[in-house]
């Protein structure tokens, strides 16, 4: 419930169809300045989860009419922030941008762009190691991320031998390492990529395990024991091992998977890829919405 002393004391009554700006700009229209306030209050946590308020309560807030309020809620709900309920009930559900809807969203542009696996690779060798460097480097490493890794690695031991629940698990040690990563743009935007390419590997375990071609339990071994050499590494602070031995490991894990779909455009539509953005397991503070894929 929103009371007049709430309302932005920048928002005056707007009576003409366009909020105008200096000359040299295009004028805003009615419903566009709506939406832009609207939307600030959602990801600056001035509006509270749940839902906004009734229309009735935003056309006075806004001073407007029915219809311009209408189509600001629109462009808001083609952007994914809210969700509009029709009949009785209705109302707008908030939904706060996290990060599987940043990773669908982006998956979503380069399948349409019409990027290949392989290029998808070559970004996150480049950008993926200086991860495990990042978190070598953090004073607070043993607290954030080795009761985590730990536990992941514990896990991908008993599934060996069980190619995809092996590779999930597998990557789900990327994930983490990515997670942990203090810097916020390269965690959410590398954690992206990294949830895009794991759609991608999965599926490939699944179908080399269905012909017989999923590699053998040693190389699984193999694997685990990089996974713990990687983690030692951060525990102990060495940022440039680190970093070197997750940049060979990933290169070599990607070649099994280029080597039969390196040209293949990247996949982010499928049922599998949809439910990988979804498990997408971000950090989030206490006041925010569940994970979301737009």
């Amino acid at each position: 419930m929103i009371v007049p002393s709430e309302r932005p004391e920048e928002t005056p009554p707007v009576t003409d169809e366009y909020a105008f700006r200096p000359a040299h700009t295009r004028p805003i229209r009615l419903a566009e300045s709506i939406a832009a306030q609207l939307r600030e209050r959602i990801l600056n946590g001035s509006l509270p989860s749940g839902t906004l308020p009734k229309q009735e309560e935003l056309m006075d807030m806004f001073r407007v009419s029915g219809p311009s309020l209408r189509e600001a809620l629109r462009i808001l709900e083609v952007e994914g922030l809210i969700t509009v309920r029709r009949g009785k009930i209705g109302g707008a559900e908030i939904h706060r941008p996290d990060g599987a809807s940043a990773a669908h969203a982006i998956g979503l542009t380069l399948q349409g762009e019409g990027t290949r696996l392989h290029e998808l690779a070559e970004t996150l060798l480049a950008f993926e190691p200086t991860c495990a460097s990042a978190c070598a480097l953090r004073e607070d490493r043993l607290e954030v991320i080795h009761v985590a890794l730990e536990a992941n690695l514990d896990q991908t031991a008993e599934a060996v031998g069980n190619g995809p629940a092996f590779t999930r698990l597998a990557r789900e040690f990327h994930d983490l390492v990515v997670e942990r990563t203090p810097n916020s743009a390269l965690r959410m935007l590398v954690r992206s990529l990294v949830a895009i390419w794991s759609a991608q590997e999965e599926s490939w375990a699944v179908k080399a395990s269905e012909v017989g071609q999923y590699p053998s339990n040693e190389a699984q071994t193999e694997v685990l024991e990089t996974h713990r050499k990687i983690a030692a590494n951060i525990y102990r602070g060495n940022a440039s091992a680190a970093e070197k031995l997750a940049r060979k490991h990933l290169s070599v894990s990607q070649d099994l998977v280029l080597a039969q779909y390196g040209d293949r455009i990247i996949d982010a539509a499928s049922p599998l890829a949809i439910e990988g953005f979804r498990n997408l397991s971000y950090a989030r503070r206490e006041d925010t919405q569940p994970l979301r894929v737009i």
